[in-house]
């Protein structure tokens, strides 16, 4: 692929999880959550885009989602559960992105907020529509997602290089 390849990364948050005994990392989904992992994968699903790989926090919570989502996909993309998603910095996020070979087009991944939101917020440089405007007043409330698309290699991926072309909350 050459460096002008457009590239699209979706950032989803993990669908709404219990308040439990166990340890954070532990933490399984809620009902709610149950019921809104499958519309967030039908949702990605239905947008026709074909994921080369996915990646997914080891939390119990985002493999939940995961598994609930890609249910709905006609292709399973590739997985691979990363211990670093589970409460990474915005920077850490980047860095980890930047990692992901450059013969994959579009790139899921299922993590964590604060981490989902400001990585959304920091690489996308602009919008279509009033995706930001919706994202900045909704927050990033559990099972949402977000589309960047960006161009060039992986390693490119920094502040404001991205368009926000979508932003889905399980409300919408």
């Amino acid at each position: 692929m050459s460096a002008d390849t457009p590239r699209r990364i979706v950032l989803l948050r993990h669908a709404k999880a219990e308040w439990s005994q166990d340890s954070d990392h532990e933490r399984p989904l809620a009902e709610r959550g149950r019921k809104d992992a499958p519309v967030a994968g039908r949702r990605l699903a239905d947008s026709g885009t074909v994921f080369d790989l996915a990646l997914c926090s080891t939390a119990t919570r985002t493999r939940e989602t995961w598994k609930l989502a890609v249910h709905e996909f006609a292709q399973r993309p590739r997985t691979v559960y990363e211990e670093r998603l589970y409460e990474a910095s915005l920077g850490e996020l980047i860095a980890l992105f930047g990692e992901t070979p450059d013969d994959v087009r579009n790139l899921l991944v299922v993590a964590h907020n604060p981490g989902m939101h400001g990585a959304a917020d920091a690489l996308s440089g602009t919008a279509e529509g009033d995706a930001l405007a919706r994202m900045t007043r909704d927050g990033f409330p559990t099972a949402a997602y977000a589309v960047v698309e960006f161009s060039g290699p992986w390693k490119s991926l920094e502040h404001g290089v991205g368009k926000l072309v979508e932003y889905w909350t399980p409300n919408d």
